[in-house]
């Protein structure tokens, strides 16, 4: 299929002599065409060809792969930037490197500056031991004094979902402690936030909280520097151009994303296009709001969040997050920070009591807005609520459930709800002690990727920014390898490359409500595509995690490499 030629100019760019993976029915070309930010042909060389021009740029493709854009079901896109604010206390074998580590970094620092780093261990988990330094334990205060008394220092914890396992771990040195307010006879703000205390009973400098979000900077270095809307918005171009370097052209945030995230990305998209297309959806903050508090936010919001939401191709933002609250006193602490809210992105307080988790629900469904919710037991609720208020059409989100059975697939699907799924979480990471959790008659539930697609599911991938590539989901879906025991986990659930690959552009395109513009290469869409150095659909499936896009093009421009 192709759209009519300029005879005076021919497209702008005419791609040849590969493989055309169009992820559409029609998948056989070897060339593709576009002009203006839209293909304009795909089909043999010899007819794309005939669409040269005197200005046209063509690109021998050599054999080489073309395939769509991939989209990221769950990115938390901006975190990657931000990693770079800090300087890094990874590679450390000893407490005495570390030390010299943060003495170098403290003789670049003006006198008396907070110095906050990123988190011990080794990215992009961040896991820690004791064992991970050569004197076998952690780094406390005293040491952190050697590198600096003439600084407060903090060496911050990790976003508890990387490592995936509490606790979390931050050390801070004498300075820091003083201005913190810590001392012997200080008490912690959250029973799941402990200061730990020598014999003498002093603070030793290393706290230790058992949550997954963090505590300590909210709350006892509530002082220390936190990322701020400016550092999100200088962040955001390298945070981009990271998922780029993997072949994503666009991104779904449907964890939600606070205010002041929103008003970085639509800075970026006020000074020119961006080189990923996002899409976010909004994280309210309820602070104990009443029954009638929702469904006047729903009423007053419903217009501008409905659909598509505002904004364009390049940026949305549509829909709202909802989850029940857990830990409440702990989510109003963290709360209390606002505007800031560190590694998430999100509101803290987006949580609700589970009746009103219900009753703003229902009226979001009945005000046609769309939901996504994170974990299995969202699924449940989402399907009690659709029995009672039409959800059809809408496409409510269940991100990350890491396992779903056959009566709530066959719910999600009569509801058209979309899923997507944490394949590095719940396939590589943790499914044999998922598994052990949940037994072995229930191993074929877990992350069902086959029994959804099968059910007539949309089934998007994601990466959850724990790395960035897309690939390596790719790959989890295709192989179902822990990373534990080396073993597949569930292998009646893998599916077939192709089946991921259209997982990673046709269903990320659906999850976006793009499915008319992109996901598939044919004339008259988007020209987001990727020329891959190696055809992935016969590649050694071992590498398939490893896949780096010779080029990746978004809106018909380059944007890796640049």
């Amino acid at each position: 299929m192709s759209s009519p030629v300029n005879p005076g100019r021919g497209d702008d760019v005419v791609m040849r002599g590969g493989r055309v993976l169009t992820m559409a029915q029609s998948s056989h070309a070897s060339a593709l065409a576009f002009s203006g930010g839209r293909l304009t042909a795909v089909g043999s060389d010899r007819d794309v060809s005939a669409r040269i021009g005197p200005s046209t740029r063509v690109i021998e493709l050599a054999g080489r792969t073309v395939m769509p854009g991939m989209t990221d079901g769950h990115a938390h896109m901006d975190r990657e930037g931000l990693k770079g604010l800090l300087p890094s206390v990874s590679g450390c074998r000893s407490i005495a490197e570390l030390v010299d580590r943060l003495r170098e970094v403290a003789a670049a620092t003006p006198r008396g500056q907070w110095i906050v780093t990123m988190p011990l261990g080794e990215p992009p988990e961040y896991r820690w031991s004791p064992e991970m330094y050569a004197e076998g334990r952690l780094p406390d205060r005293h040491d952190l004094d050697r590198a600096t008394g003439d600084h407060p220092l903090w060496i911050r914890c990790a976003w508890g979902y990387w490592p995936g396992a509490a606790p979390l771990v931050s050390v801070a040195n004498t300075a820091a402690l003083r201005l913190a307010g810590v001392g012997a006879d200080t008490a912690s703000p959250s029973p799941r936030l402990r200061i730990e205390k020598d014999a003498a009973g002093e603070p030793t400098g290393r706290f230790y909280e058992d949550s997954l979000q963090p505590l300590a900077e909210f709350t006892i270095f509530r002082l220390a520097p936190h990322f701020n809307e400016h550092d999100r918005l200088r962040t955001l171009a390298a945070s981009m151009e990271a998922y780029n370097r993997y072949g994503t052209t666009a991104v779904f945030e449907g964890h939600g994303a606070a205010p002041e995230l929103i008003r970085a990305y639509r800075s970026v998209r006020a000074a020119g296009k961006p080189s990923v297309r996002v899409r976010l959806v909004f994280s309210p903050g309820w602070n104990q709001a009443s029954g009638e508090d929702i469904r006047s936010w729903v009423r007053e919001h419903a217009r501008r969040l409905g659909g598509k939401g505002e904004g364009d191709e390049w940026l949305r933002l549509e829909g709202l997050f909802a989850e029940p609250q857990t830990h409440p006193e702990d989510a109003r602490l963290r709360a209390a920070c606002a505007p800031q809210t560190g590694w998430a992105g999100f509101r803290y307080d987006c949580g609700l009591p589970p009746d009103k988790v219900r009753v703003l629900l229902e009226e979001a469904a009945r005000a046609r807005l769309r939901v996504c919710a994170i974990q299995t037991g969202m699924a449940d609720v989402f399907i009690d609520v659709a029995k009672r208020v039409p959800i059809d059409g809408l496409r409510w989100v269940v991100a990350h459930p890491a396992t779903l059975d056959q009566r709530q697939i066959a719910g999600i699907r009569e509801h058209g709800m979309v899923v997507t799924t944490l394949t590095g979480a719940y396939i590589w990471r943790r499914a044999a002690a998922t598994l052990r959790r949940v037994g072995k008659e229930r191993e074929d539930t877990l992350c069902p990727i086959r029994s959804l697609l099968d059910a007539g599911v949309p089934v998007a991938l994601a990466s959850d920014n724990l790395p960035v590539s897309l690939w390596n989901t790719v790959w989890h879906a295709v192989s179902r390898i822990d990373r534990e025991t080396g073993t597949v986990i569930a292998p009646g659930q893998r599916i077939s490359r192709e089946a991921a690959l259209r997982c990673a552009t046709v269903h990320g395109a659906w999850l976006c409500l793009d499915e008319h513009e992109r996901g598939t290469l044919e004339a008259g869409k988007l020209a987001d595509l990727l020329v891959l150095p190696e055809d992935p659909l016969s590649m050694p499936e071992e590498r398939l995690a490893q896949v780096v896009p010779d080029e990746t093009w978004v809106g018909g421009r380059r944007v890796f490499p640049h």
